[in-house]
């Protein structure tokens, strides 16, 4: 199969700068958000269905899983792994929150809002799954 190495089963980056380039833009995200879940953490519980307890807790997990699993893409150390923990932590996290607020708020437009943030999060979830399965890796030889 062209472009994939049979020993390692691989994809190979035939221009690696923009594989660093499309994961420096998907992690950042992880990493601002990461670090506002810490920042702002009243308002990231302010966020969560009130029906879930330790709510709190759960909001510094998240941010611990974001951060970790942004860097371990980011930096192409256990890629894979780290497109897991974004994955398991998107999930939840676009069902509980967006997924509810869609139906939920009141305000018409804050609805709107809310779907529009469904459907990024199904995205980055779709992201991290792909990475789950192709990696981040090595360039093919000139």
């Amino acid at each position: 199969m062209a472009g994939v190495n049979a020993e390692a089963k691989d994809i190979r980056l035939y221009h690696p700068m923009l594989g660093l380039v499309g994961r420096i833009m998907f992690t950042l995200i992880f990493f601002l958000s990461g670090i506002t879940h810490f920042t702002s953490l009243d308002d990231y519980v302010k966020l969560m269905p009130t029906a879930i307890p330790f709510r709190e807790f759960w909001v510094m997990i998240s941010a611990l899983v974001e951060l970790l699993g942004g860097a371990l893409v980011v930096t192409n150390i256990y890629p894979r792994l780290g497109g897991w923990l974004l994955f398991v932590f998107l999930i939840p996290v676009t069902i509980t929150v967006h997924g509810v607020g869609m139906f939920t708020v009141p305000d018409q437009q804050m609805a709107g809002i809310q779907t529009s943030f469904f459907l990024k999060g199904v995205t980055m979830a779709g992201a991290a799954l792909l990475i789950t399965q192709l990696g981040v890796t090595k360039s093919s030889p000139s």
